[in-house]
């Protein structure tokens, strides 16, 4: 019996850590090494998650770092907010990404091994379209203040408007994204753009408009990165995938 419990306690805890040593070398090294350079964006086209990092991803993901790493950031941008006076003219915008931004999307990519499987777009879409999503609390309680200081929020994300709208409404309404100005979503006129071209072309469109784009916030480069940017950019943690 007690052989019975040490082999299922070394079974438990073998499964669960990112610290398994490969080929007699520890992979947590690399894999912390791997992530920081594609948050920095020095690693880029990435298509998968490396096999050897999939525990340590899980382990970032779900085992508090990650949390951590949000509410930094969120924290940064209110550093940020504090120094800004409105013109009080309602042309106030501040753009917010939806997937793994606003909503985590961690427990469909536990089924795609966090990652390391390469992207399956109906899968994702079979995901979201069953509205399961659970809010980001650090960024729901940015939403909801950005909201109350006297921003436009304008939710731009890269799901497609045809298929994913009231999904999506819906989604976000049962997690608590209420009261935002516009839900921006891919139509069939932006459907062949790269994320990063079509993010662009929208936060132009909003600019024409009038509106002043004080920030922005998104876990992809795509997000963030090209024209019309905003005044400040804020990069969520994503280590799961990568959209160009």
């Amino acid at each position: 019996m007690l052989l019975l419990i040490f082999l299922t306690i070394s079974v438990v805890a073998t499964s669960a850590s990112p610290w398994i040593p490969m080929d007699g070398n520890n992979p947590a090294s690399y894999c912390l090494s791997w992530r920081l350079a594609i948050e920095t964006n020095n690693v880029r086209a990435w298509r998968t998650v490396p096999l050897q990092c999939m525990r340590y991803v899980e382990a970032y993901m779900l085992a508090g770092q990650y949390d951590r790493d949000v509410e930094l950031i969120v924290e940064q941008v209110r550093v940020y907010l504090n120094e800004i006076v409105l013109p009080g003219d309602g042309m106030d915008a501040w753009i917010l990404d939806v997937d793994d931004t606003c909503f985590s999307n961690v427990y469909y990519y536990r089924l795609e091994r966090y990652g390391c499987d390469p992207y399956d777009p109906t899968g994702f879409r079979t995901w979201a379209m069953k509205g399961e999503s659970p809010a980001i609390q650090p960024v729901l309680e940015l939403f909801n203040d950005l909201i109350e200081i006297g921003f436009k929020v304008f939710l731009v994300t890269g799901r497609d408007e045809e298929t994913l709208r009231q999904a999506t409404v819906e989604n976000l309404h049962n997690q608590g994204f209420t009261g935002y100005e516009r839900l921006i979503m891919r139509t069939a006129e932006n459907k062949k753009q790269s994320a990063a071209t079509y993010k662009t072309t929208i936060r132009k469109q909003l600019m024409e408009e009038g509106y002043r784009i004080w920030g922005n916030v998104g876990d992809q480069w795509s997000d963030i990165q090209g024209e019309y940017s905003g005044n400040r950019t804020f990069k969520i943690p994503n280590p799961m995938y990568f959209v160009p």
